[in-house]
């Protein structure tokens, strides 16, 4: 047979390459009489030892057969050995090789996973006769063959299919990574790419912060982070920056624009910067300059200016490559139509447009446009085309005529941002960065850092489509190129004087501080009282937060402290003998148990506590222990029994009458003896007649509770040391239908099943200067209803169910996320979202409000007076049944007014912008959910508006008239009034200073939003000759960022307080 054929056929092309190719086939014969597990020959592929592995009659299961690859030379391999293979195990009828059945799989071979397989490798039933479309058996005469075939591949970054378990990014690449606080993926691509400049972070360490707090201080926290990320051996972590902006929780857990905040940090940086000797630099580092050149076509006019960029914005659509969207950028274009050129002179022309580059910067950071309006849908839309990029390219094609050419162009490929998701808002960044002249590249994604290949840095993250023709949504965002006649300058390694002495002090102290904690060790010892009070699973609740935790004992310790001497101080604290003493190493199962797994031999004594844990529990945090106390002595000082054929389990009685378990603690018995010998031996535990019929089961894990077979002996129930059996007594079918009809659970699986559903809430007051009440933690049923939540906790703070309101949490953080609303069908589970997160920590908030959930409705409202600014948050609880007028009504009772028959206006804003302006009639249950209600005196010009008057909607934005920000308002164009008069009332509307309103451009926006903007640049025109739709907008453009996005609150604009 041509086995490089056959592997063709049925292993899939892995897109890696192949270092080793090799097979291997097992003849076996009499399969009937087989072992419970075997081994094949052995037989070399890659330089090592493999076999396969035979479990004829299924591994923990009964009705297939089990086969796996198993890696022989554990002893032999080095530390840290690993071996990427690809295979199939084939079994096959030895007279005809046409008949067969296969598997296959790739796997990452390591000392901790040496061996991978199929527990379900094929149906035993199957194996003797013929079916599926075969003429024969695979096993005749009681023979068949096992082949495998093996791809081993080359791992060039070392991580090829790692599971990162106990993965260590400094150890692998020398770096590390920066942890995400929620939705801070862009900050930790940015904040890596900016510190593998290193010029950069010369530059940040330049700027003066001696006397300054990281708190307050942008600059100084983030040389904290730039100094943490060089000299750290772990993750980083970036609130301290993040709360130096001024950002709160919240602040933390919007999605942002990963080019829009590095704008908005370098800004920060470089105001930071001025009137210092490092003035300047970064514009030298990342500012170009390019020229635009207008020539009109039908009059004598033209124009051109020359601008800085910190970046350049390059099209995606309709471009194969990078080459071919600078060529489209410089591209020369026409203005007309809607788009006419206006000049001062002959007002708008159809004109001539294009642009020349004059320099690009030593480091150049361009944007893909990768997102971009979609007409149809109303929303922005990513383009996933495939956009090719390369490692260098020379741009001095791209400079104007007239630009400085003496040194070359050439540009080599630093960075790239991948955004991953279909979405602006949403998604991830991560960075992937060649932070040195050694060609190794690096993929930066928040807390891991891994080496990766050309191919992932390039092909991987072009776009474009995949498997079955669907788009690829992880790709390009931000290109960073650096000049090549500057890279040695740029990425020149620091040295030590390059760094502030303050800074190196305040690391030092704190890493002292931590080396003080981690010098201690943490055991944690289970006794059989806290074994027999144990409610739950396993023999205790260690570390799983969503249900009660155990209160062990804890203990910590020095790292130094011999296994004698931390026994001898268990012996005097539970006053216990030391010989009636012994210690059993509590291990993390694969099924997810915690049980006793080998007890601590007394040779050990001399040993170090740290030295037992890393030998028998090396991958668990902490190290756990049962202590196994002798209640009578066997022979002369013998006080444990020894021998092979004892097994030390663990028992739990379950009562129906108290729906609880009752540990009865540990026990020894014989493998070959059967589960019924020791029937009365439980039964005696338990306080029953010895006769007493049992059900008998094994707690294997929380999901699976299997029931034991009395005939069968322990050893055939495969039962080991640390197994725990529960047993309860047989119950009539009349006393199992009394428990049913009364809400109890009967038998010992439906009680495991109750277990599970339990929940530990915290729960913590939603406003803490209005709810005094401590945090208090609450034991619940994850199918609990909201009234059944609601009184437990009414009960637990002595107030009315019905006054009770919850709100849930953000997964990612500790902050209060929306209200959950009183529905009958409501359940805990999905309340806190169970169903799809895992955490740590359930929270809910909870507030106590004035009247009873189910009769009022209840709203907040922002009140601007009579100038669009916000002055308070307005409270509002109305009957379900009230209308819009009686709303205004509770408003007018709660603030104070300009005049004394004023008009209220009640208006929706969604987006930043009017959706819903009220008349007064309309039913309160006719708000929308997730808008913004505001309310304001009606000014006085629209009360007295004639009829050739009009009101328009005035909205905010910066450039983007997509990308609205501020509180949006109502106001009255007068018929007949010049433009110039008409700002006047805009500024006194908005109480802004002459001098920041002048830097304020109008426009027209157009209701259909993909019309550009017409900007009024004439002070004499009259906007009411102007034809305006009911969709229309006035805009108002904040060209240069004077600040009215901070003033006028409801921005989604990002700043740094």
């Amino acid at each position: 047979m041509n086995y490089e054929d056959i592997a063709n056929k049925i292993m899939p092309e892995l897109g890696q390459e192949i270092e080793d190719f090799s097979y291997n086939t097992w003849h076996i014969t009499d399969w009937q009489n087989l072992d419970k597990r075997i081994t094949g020959p052995e037989f070399d592929v890659g330089g090592w030892k493999w076999r396969i592995l035979l479990f004829p009659s299924g591994n923990n299961n009964f009705d297939c057969v089990s086969i796996y690859l198993d890696f022989v030379d554990l002893k032999g391999a080095p530390a840290g050995w690993h071996s990427c293979v690809q295979f199939a195990l084939v079994l096959w009828n030895p007279d005809d090789p046409s008949q067969y059945v296969y598997q296959r799989a790739h796997h990452r071979f390591t000392a901790e996973e040496s061996d991978w397989g199929f527990v379900r490798f094929y149906n035993l039933n199957k194996l003797f006769t013929p079916c599926e479309n075969r003429t024969r058996a695979l096993i005749e005469n009681d023979s068949t063959n096992i082949t495998a075939i093996m791809r081993v591949f080359k791992d060039p970054t070392g991580v090829l299919w790692h599971n990162f378990i106990n993965y260590d990014s400094k150890k692998m690449t020398g770096y590390v990574g920066l942890k995400n606080q929620g939705f801070t993926g862009y900050l930790n691509s940015l904040l890596q790419l900016l510190y593998c400049i290193t010029y950069f972070r010369k530059t940040v360490y330049q700027i003066p912060t001696e006397n300054d707090d990281p708190i307050d201080s942008v600059p100084l926290a983030l040389q904290r982070v730039f100094y943490c990320l060089q000299t750290s051996c772990s993750t980083v972590c970036t609130i301290e920056l993040t709360k130096s902006f001024g950002w709160d929780l919240f602040d933390s857990l919007i999605h942002r624009d990963v080019q829009e905040f590095s704008r908005m940090l370098q800004d920060y940086l470089e105001t930071k910067m001025k009137g210092t000797k490092i003035d300047g630099v970064l514009t030298g580092l990342f500012v170009g300059k390019m020229k635009s050149h207008i020539k009109c076509i039908n009059v004598n006019y033209e124009s051109s200016r020359v601008e800085n960029y910190y970046d350049i914005q390059l099209n995606v659509k309709g471009c194969k490559t990078l080459r071919d969207s600078f060529k489209k950028y410089i591209q020369e274009e026409t203005l007309d139509g809607d788009n006419k050129y206006r000049t001062v002179d002959y007002g708008l022309q159809v004109a001539k447009k294009r642009v020349t580059f004059e320099s690009f910067p030593p480091v150049l950071h361009l944007q893909l446009k990768r997102f971009k309006y979609d007409k149809k849908k109303g929303v922005m839309v990513k383009v996933n085309d495939r956009f090719e990029y390369p490692m260098e390219i020379d741009l001095e094609e791209f400079l104007s005529k007239d630009a400085d050419k003496s040194s070359s162009h050439k540009y080599l490929l630093h960075g790239v941002l991948v955004h991953s998701g279909d979405d602006l808002h949403k998604g991830h960044y991560f960075a992937l960065l060649k932070p040195g002249n050694d060609g190794k590249w690096f993929k930066f994604d928040d807390d891991r850092v891994i080496p990766v290949t050309d191919s992932e840095v390039l092909e991987y993250n072009y776009g474009g489509k995949i498997d079955h023709n669907l788009p690829r949504f992880t790709n390009a965002y931000i290109l960073v190129y650096i000049r090549a006649s500057n890279i040695n300058e740029i990425l020149s390694p620091l040295v030590p004087r390059d760094i502030p002495s303050h800074l190196r002090k305040r690391r030092s102290k704190e890493l002292i501080s931590l080396l003080e904690k981690k010098d201690n060790f943490t055991v944690k010892v289970v006794t059989t009282e806290k074994f027999n009070n144990h409610q739950g699973f396993d023999l205790a609740n260690f570390d799983d937060y969503q249900y009660p935790l155990s209160e062990v004992h804890t203990y910590k310790i020095p790292k130094s402290e011999t296994y004698d001497v931390f026994k001898k101080n268990l012996s005097k604290s539970f006053n216990i003998p030391l010989k009636r003493m012994r210690l059993w190493i509590l291990v993390n199962r694969q099924n997810k148990t915690i049980r006793p797994d080998s007890s601590i031999p007394e040779s050990y004594s001399n040993i170090s506590m740290e030295d037992i844990h890393k030998k028998f529990t090396s991958r668990q945090n902490s190290m756990m222990l049962y202590m196994e106390v002798a209640e009578k002595q066997i022979g002369d000082e013998i006080w444990f029994p020894e021998g092979k054929n004892l097994r030390m389990i663990f028992l739990k009685y379950f009562d129906p009458n108290k729906q609880a378990f009752e540990g009865l603690g540990h026990l020894y018995i014989q493998d070959s003896e059967k589960v019924c010998d020791y029937t009365h031996v439980f039964c005696e535990k338990a306080g029953l007649p010895p006769d007493t019929p049992l059900n008998i089961y094994e707690e294997i894990k929380s999901t699976l509770i299997e029931k034991m077979k009395p005939e069968s002996t322990f050893q055939q129930s495969e039962i080991q040391d640390g197994d725990i059996i529960c047993f309860q007594k047989v119950l009539t079918v009349k006393e199992s239908l009394d428990y049913i009809l009364s809400g109890r659970c009967c038998d010992i699986p439906k009680f495991y099943k109750l277990l599970t559903l339990r929940i530990v809430v915290s729960f913590k007051p939603k406003f803490k200067d209005q709810e005094p009440k401590s945090e208090f933690n609450l034991i619940l049923g994850k199918k609990w209803t909201y009234d059944m939540v609601a009184k437990a906790v009414a009960n637990h703070l002595n107030t009315d169910p019905f006054k009770l309101q919850f709100t849930s949490t953000f997964s990612t953080s500790d902050a209060p996320k929306s209200i959950i609303k009183r529905t009958t069908t409501q359940t805990l589970s999905g309340m806190l979202q169970t169903a799809y997160l895992k955490l740590s920590v359930h929270v809910l908030f909870y507030e106590i409000l004035d009247i009873k959930l189910e009769t009022k409705k209840s709203f907040k409202v922002s009140w601007l007076g009579n100038t669009v600014k916000e002055e308070e948050i307005i409270d509002i609880h109305l009957q379900e049944n009230a209308n819009i007028s009686e709303f205004i009504e509770e408003i007018l009772k709660k603030v104070t007014l300009s005049s004394p028959n004023p008009r209220i206006r009640l208006f929706e804003v969604h987006h930043n912008k009017i959706q819903k302006d009220f008349a007064g009639n309309e039913p309160i249950g006719s708000i929308q959910e997730f808008v913004t209600l505001y309310a304001e005196e009606v000014p006085l010009d629209e009360i007295v508006v004639t009829q050739h008057d009009q009101i328009i909607q005035v909205c905010h934005f910066i450039k983007d008239p997509l990308l609205l920000h501020g509180i949006p308002f109502k106001f009255i164009i007068k018929n007949g009034e010049k433009l110039a008069n008409t700002k006047v009332r805009l500024r006194q509307r908005l109480s802004m200073s002459k001098k920041d309103f002048s830097k304020v451009k109008i426009c027209i926006i157009s209701g259909n939003l993909y019309v550009r903007p017409k900007y009024l640049n004439d002070e004499n025109v009259i906007l009411s000759e102007i034809k305006l739709s009911s969709k229309d907008c006035l805009g108002l453009d904040y060209i240069d960022n004077i600040g009215q996005a901070e003033r006028i609150r409801g921005s989604e604009t990002i700043y740094i307080r």
